[in-house]
């Protein structure tokens, strides 16, 4: 039937103007949408342009670290030697340095894949005639493979270093796309550290000037709480990695491993990388104590010295060293290495700490404003 008598029948050009005016958004509302739109497209455009940006991050992560050093030496010298001289001379210090950290591993891979080629062997032996009687008592038949594990030894490490670099090339050969980015990033990374270092402090002063002027001291109070964090933060770990390879060079070489040097180094100074530093370190050294030692007291070596590495980390050097202002939990730590490994791969993991100190900053100084807010009164 019919609409009711005396009530206007609303059209539908009325009923749309009537939702677009109910669906319109406020100022404050609209400037919101507008910065998560922007913050979305840089998400994208960061995700598609990963393996680009590795080096420019990667050579800005070391500008921030080596621009104080820059700056001091120049004020030391009292300005009479030129900038760029003396970023030449930090950049330089700096790749020779991390070049002869890279060499720490040539002399464990000189030592131990002999030793890996005659004990491993020997050691599966007494591993197998340990096992066998034990699983046999739960009703368990099987054996370790010993003589197949030694045939496929003897094909893989039969000869010389010469025959280790061979295959190495040969597979950087079928692989040439990642030996051509590998070395892409070899020479572009010092090339761009060295041009931020020169005009660090220019390429500052442009970002700020793109800063509107009402949000000027904010934005610089912000950027200077997370320049200290950050400052403390880089400080405190350079001090722990110090001290870690110190201790476990003399550790293991009291315990009388033959590679202690190397591998005491190596595990301390990479530990800037959470957890797979350590893990790592910690695999070469159960590898080279178990070639050396029986492996009851490899084991127990390797326990007592790194076990006692990590108290010594966790209780004492981090947080009276790095302290507790950038104040991470652990499970935030380990969410930070994913969640940046998986969006930069491994310089991701290599800037996560860092990142998420900022990060950590910024949520300190919404939550501030957030319990200012009427929403929050």
């Amino acid at each position: 039937m019919g609409a009711t008598e005396g009530a206007p029948i609303e059209s539908g050009h009325s009923k749309f103007s009537r939702f677009t005016t109910c669906m319109q958004f406020t100022p404050t509302q609209q400037r919101a949408a507008a910065w998560l739109g922007i913050f979305a497209v840089c998400v994208w455009v960061l995700m598609g342009l990963g393996p680009v940006l590795m080096p420019f991050v990667v050579g800005a992560v070391l500008a921030y670290a080596l621009s104080p050093l820059v700056g001091g030496l120049h004020r030391v010298t009292g300005g009479f030697v030129p900038r760029l001289v003396c970023v030449l001379l930090v950049e330089c210090v700096f790749l020779l340095v991390a070049l002869a950290l890279l060499t720490l591993l040539i002399p464990i891979l000189l030592k131990e894949l002999p030793l890996l080629r005659e004990q491993l062997p020997l050691q599966l032996q007494r591993l197998d005639a340990w096992l066998a009687p034990m699983l046999q008592h739960w009703g368990v038949q099987t054996r370790l493979d010993v003589a197949s594990f030694k045939t496929f030894l003897m094909q893989h490490f039969d000869g010389s270093m010469d025959q280790v670099v061979t295959t190495l090339l040969s597979s950087l050969r079928m692989g040439g796309s990642m030996a051509l980015t590998l070395i892409g990033n070899a020479v572009l990374i010092p090339v761009v550290l060295f041009y931020l270092l020169a005009d660090w402090d220019r390429f500052v002063a442009l970002l700020r000037e793109w800063v509107p002027l009402r949000w000027r001291a904010p934005v610089d109070g912000f950027m200077s709480e997370a320049d200290a964090v950050l400052g403390q933060y880089l400080r405190g770990q350079l001090s722990v990695m110090l001290a870690l390879a110190i201790y476990y060079s003399i550790a293991l070489r009291l315990c009388g491993l033959d590679l202690a040097l190397p591998i005491g180094v190596f595990t301390g100074l990479a530990i800037f990388i959470p957890y797979l530093g350590f893990g790592l370190g910690l695999l070469l050294a159960l590898l080279a104590a178990v070639l050396q030692f029986e492996p009851l007291q490899a084991l127990g070596v390797v326990a007592l010295v790194y076990g006692a590495g990590q108290v010594l980390e966790s209780f004492v050097l981090t947080p009276r060293w790095v302290g507790e202002r950038i104040g991470l939990h652990p499970l935030a730590v380990i969410f930070a290495l994913l969640a940046f490994g998986q969006l930069l791969g491994f310089v991701g993991v290599l800037v996560a700490l860092p990142a998420s100190a900022v990060l950590l900053v910024a949520l300190r100084r919404m939550k501030q404003q957030y319990m200012a807010s009427p929403l929050y009164r």
